[in-house]
């Protein structure tokens, strides 16, 4: 049975989802935009630091869930302009030194306009 995972002070962007869910020993987490917990605004500054926002937030979100980034298998990136890559990428390999699988895929539009949407599944 899969059981949610919220955390207090992180809530979704509506509540149709979970931020993740545990189940057969996998955390799957939602797609994180570079929003503050405390405005719920994206961060300003661009690519890099809406990128290492989503990260820190998907990290409280799978420390709640007993787990951590270093335990991520899978991460599914979608990003407004390609052109971000390399910039978005810098701060991505501080969070990953262990280089899970990874898909990046340009899209058109993201939720509030952000640049970058970050989803991971890991280990729990």
């Amino acid at each position: 049975m899969p059981r949610t995972i919220d955390v207090p002070g992180l809530p979704p962007n509506n509540a149709t989802y979970s931020q993740a869910v545990l189940m057969n020993g996998l955390v799957y987490v939602s797609g994180q935009l570079g929003v503050d917990p405390a405005t719920r605004e994206l961060v300003e500054g661009g690519i890099q630091p809406q990128t290492r926002r989503a990260l820190e937030n998907i990290s409280a979100i799978l420390s709640a869930a007993g787990t951590s980034l270093a335990r991520v298998g899978k991460v599914n990136i979608f990003i407004t302009d390609f052109s971000l890559l390399g910039a978005m990428n810098e701060v991505y390999a501080q969070y990953f030194p262990q280089r899970p699988a990874k898909t990046t895929v340009e899209i058109t539009r993201l939720d509030k306009g952000g640049l970058i949407e970050i989803e991971v599944v890991a280990e729990a």
